[in-house]
């Protein structure tokens, strides 16, 4: 078994379920079909590497060491998701759906969508709600935390998956949460 790393901060929040956000490496597909369709595929070659999320009870992340601990992070994925309170919301839930899909095989749908819009950045959220950085190592930049945990950096891995579920929350609290748009579900 793979060295799963854990971060745990009780807190209270006041929102009713689990904001979910996850960390992946990988590709993203460069078919322009995939993103017209809203097609699955276009994150399909994506790997969850951190999961973490945030409800009534606290925050959690959980983040693989290592490409053998990712097969671990699966498991106890689909163990948590499971016991996790709904509604689930997510800043874009077609990227968590999509490497759910592919990587668990499971459709998992999410309640509520965080962004504004399909093509949202968080980062403009976040400024336009005056939402903190909350540490984030990387100021939303994705990819930045990609490449962290690709060179073993756990730490400011898990520090920006941390900040997103606290921007995440307050984007809930500030403004809600919309409809998903319908993704199409395809291997």
């Amino acid at each position: 078994m793979g060295e799963i790393l854990r971060h745990k901060e009780d807190m209270i929040s006041d929102f009713e379920g689990t904001i979910i956000d996850i960390e992946t490496i990988g590709e993203f597909s460069n078919n322009k079909l995939y993103k017209i369709y809203n097609d699955s595929r276009q994150y399909e070659s994506m790997q969850q590497v951190i999961l973490g999320f945030i409800n009534r009870q606290g925050l959690r992340i959980f983040c693989a060491q290592c490409k053998e601990a990712i097969n671990d992070l699966k498991i106890i994925t689909e163990k948590i998701i499971e016991k996790l309170e709904r509604p689930f919301y997510a800043f874009n839930t077609d990227f968590e759906n999509s490497v759910w899909f592919h990587q668990l095989g499971k459709t998992i749908i999410f309640d509520g969508e965080l962004n504004k819009e399909k093509y949202e950045k968080k980062s403009d959220a976040v400024r336009s709600l005056g939402i903190p950085n909350y540490d984030d190592p990387f100021y939303d930049k994705g990819f930045l935390c990609m490449k962290a945990w690709e060179n073993g950096e756990f730490d400011a891995a898990i520090a920006h998956n941390r900040a997103c579920l606290l921007k995440e929350r307050d984007i809930l609290s500030k403004r809600g949460f919309r409809t998903p748009n319908e993704l199409n579900f395809n291997k």
